[in-house]
C-alpha cells in the first residue's frame, strides 16, 4: 500500500486539488510510486489528505487526463505512466515484479493494516501489544543515560555475542528466574523477534515442521514460512499446550522444534501450570524435541509470581530461552537475549554478525545499567501495579457491556484478554467497522486463521478513558447499533 506522508496547505492561494495533483505527480515522476502501483481508495485518500472526497475526485480526474493514472471498474486506480517512461524509449524496471518475487512473504493484509494505522493518533489501539507511553519510565531512562558518563568504555562494534558486561548482567538477572547461564551461553539480540529470525535461518532445515500453541502470536508472522518451514498447531486448555497431542504431532510431522510462550501466552493470556510444565518437558525429552521458550511476559505477573520457566528445569540443554526488555521496559531499546548451548549460541552469533554486526552498543550499555541497579526491580513493581489496575478496569468494562455477548478469563499476568464472542461474526467486517469508528482491533483470525469468535484485547496501551470508549463502541457494533 502506498503511503501518504503529506497534507495540502489550506491557507495557500493554490487550489487544494492542484496541490494534491502536484504532490502525486511528484511521487509518480520520482519513481517512488512505480507503474502499476495501486492507489488508495478515494475515501482513504480523502482521509489522508483531510479533504472532501469531491476534491480527491477532481485531482484524480486531472491525473487521469494527463496520463499518470488509469482507473478500472471494480479495481480502483493504478499508476500508468511517469515522466521517466514518457521521456525514454526503454521502459522503466518493473519494481512491482521485484517486490512480488521477494523471498520473504508479506504480512497478511490485516496485519499490514494494523501496522499502518497503529502510528495514527486518531485511532484507539485496543489490541496493541506494546506498553503505553505513560508506562515507559522516560525520566528514569534519562537518569540512567546521564549516569553512564565515564562508564561506556567501548562504543564500537560489539563482539559477536554482544557486550560482555551486559551478558554478565543478564546472567546475574536470570538467576531470579531460576536459570543458571554463563555469559558464554547468552547472545544479545535486537529484541526477541530477531532471535526468532536468527533461529529460523541459522539452525533449522527448510521443510522443517515447527510445533506451537494454537492460537499463537507466531501465526501472525510469515517469518518461519518465509524460511520454508511449516507451522503445526497444538491445542491448548486452561493449563497450557496439550502434551498428548504434542507427542502425536511431533511423530506425525517429524517436527524439529516446539515454540511455546509458556507464561501469559500471546494471545490467550494462559500461563502453563507447574504440572503441565513438567509434562511438556518430559514429553519433549522423550521425543528428543528441542524447545524454544519465549518468556518475554514471564516477569509481568500481576497477582502472584508464576511458575519458573521451562529453562529453569532444563538439565540437558534441551531448551533455548528468549528474554527481552521490550515488554517490561521499553520496546525502543531493542534489547533481548537468547540462552542456549554454546555451539548453538556461537552459530546464531555468527549469523547475527552477517545480518547487522551487532545490537546498538549504546542500547546495550543502557540495558546493562538498568539490570545492575535497583531501578529495574523497582520499575517492575510499579509496572505490575499499573497493569493490575488496567486489567481490572478492562474487566469491569467487559462485565458492564459484554456479559451477554462474550466470555473471558481474567489473566494473572501479561498484556492480554482473549475475548470469546458467543456468536461467530465476520471478523474482517468488524475490523473495518471498528476502524471507521476510530478503534483499531486485533481479530482472532490473525492468530488462528480459522477463528471467527475471538478478539485479542490489550489493557496496556490505550489510556483508561480511551479503552472504555473503544469497548463501548465494539459492544454497540456487535449489537448492530453501530
Amino acid at each position: 500500500m502506498l503511503t501518504i506522508d503529506w497534507k495540502p496547505d489550506k491557507s495557500s492561494d493554490i487550489p487544494i486539488y492542484a496541490q494534491i495533483v502536484a504532490y502525486m505527480k511528484g511521487k509518480i515522476a520520482g519513481g517512488e510510486w512505480p507503474i502499476n502501483s495501486k492507489l488508495p481508495t478515494q475515501r482513504a485518500l480523502a482521509q489522508a489528505f483531510e479533504v472532501n472526497r469531491s476534491t480527491v475526485v477532481t485531482a484524480l480526474e486531472e491525473l487521469k487526463a494527463d496520463g499518470f493514472i488509469e482507473a478500472t471498474v471494480g479495481s480502483g486506480s493504478v499508476v500508468s505512466n511517469n515522466t521517466w517512461s514518457l521521456l525514454t524509449t526503454a521502459p522503466p524496471p518493473n519494481w512491482l515484479g521485484y517486490v512480488q518475487a521477494g523471498a520473504h512473504l508479506p504480512n497478511s493484509p490485516t496485519i499490514q493494516d494494523i501496522n499502518r494505522y497503529e502510528p495514527d493518533p486518531r485511532y484507539i489501539r485496543l489490541g496493541t501489544g506494546e506498553l503505553s507511553p505513560s508506562l515507559i519510565p522516560v525520566a528514569e531512562m534519562e537518569e540512567v543515560m546521564a549516569s553512564l558518563q565515564g562508564k561506556m568504555t567501548h562504543l564500537g562494534y560489539s563482539e559477536p555475542k554482544g557486550l560482555l558486561p551486559l551478558r554478565q548482567a543478564i546472567s546475574d538477572h536470570l538467576r531470579s528466574r531460576g536459570i543458571e547461564a554463563s555469559p558464554a551461553s547468552i547472545l544479545v539480540v535486537s529484541g526477541a523477534l530477531q532471535a526468532l529470525q536468527l533461529i529460523s535461518i541459522g539452525i533449522l532445515h527448510r521443510g522443517s515442521a515447527i510445533l506451537l500453541e494454537q492460537p499463537s502470536y507466531l501465526f501472525s508472522l510469515p517469518l518461519f514460512p518465509s524460511s520454508g518451514m511449516r507451522l503445526v498447531g497444538v491445542p491448548m486448555d486452561a493449563e497450557g499446550i496439550s502434551p498428548q497431542v504434542l507427542t502425536r504431532q511431533k511423530q506425525a510431522h517429524n517436527a524439529a522444534l516446539l515454540y511455546t510462550i509458556s507464561a501469559y501466552h500471546n494471545p490467550t493470556g494462559i500461563s502453563m501450570s507447574e504440572n503441565r510444565r513438567e509434562q511438556v518437558l518430559a514429553a519433549c525429552e522423550r521425543e528428543r524435541l528441542p524447545v524454544l521458550e519465549d518468556d518475554v511476559y514471564g516477569e509481568l505477573w500481576l497477582d502472584e509470581p508464576g511458575p519458573l520457566p521451562l529453562k529453569a528445569r532444563d538439565q540437558s540443554g534441551l531448551v533455548l530461552y528468549l528474554g527481552s526488555l521490550s515488554k517490561t521496559l521499553s520496546p525502543g531499546l531493542r534489547i533481548g537475549w537468547i540462552v542456549g548451548p554454546e555451539p548453538v549460541i556461537e552459530r546464531l552469533a555468527d549469523v547475527k554478525m552477517q545480518t547487522d554486526y551487532g545490537a546498538s552498543a549504546i542500547s546495550q550499555w543502557v540495558a546493562r545499567e538498568w539490570l545492575t541497579s535497583d531501578r529495574y526491580s523497582w520499575h517492575l513493581d510499579q509496572l505490575r501495579a499499573a497493569l493490575r489496575h488496567r486489567r481490572d478496569r478492562m474487566c469491569e468494562c467487559l462485565a458492564r457491556w459484554f456479559g451477554d455477548l462474550a466470555d473471558w478469563h481474567i489473566p494473572h499476568g501479561g498484556f492480554y484478554i482473549w475475548l470469546r464472542l458467543h456468536q461467530s461474526v465476520s471478523m474482517r467486517k468488524l475490523f473495518t467497522e471498528a476502524l471507521a469508528k476510530g478503534v483499531l482491533l486485533n481479530p482472532g483470525f490473525v492468530y488462528d486463521q480459522t477463528d471467527s469468535h475471538h478478539l485479542r484485547l490489550s489493557y496496556v496501551y490505550a489510556e483508561e478513558a480511551d479503552m472504555e470508549k473503544a469497548l463501548y463502541v465494539i459492544a454497540q457494533l456487535l449489537r448492530g447499533k453501530g
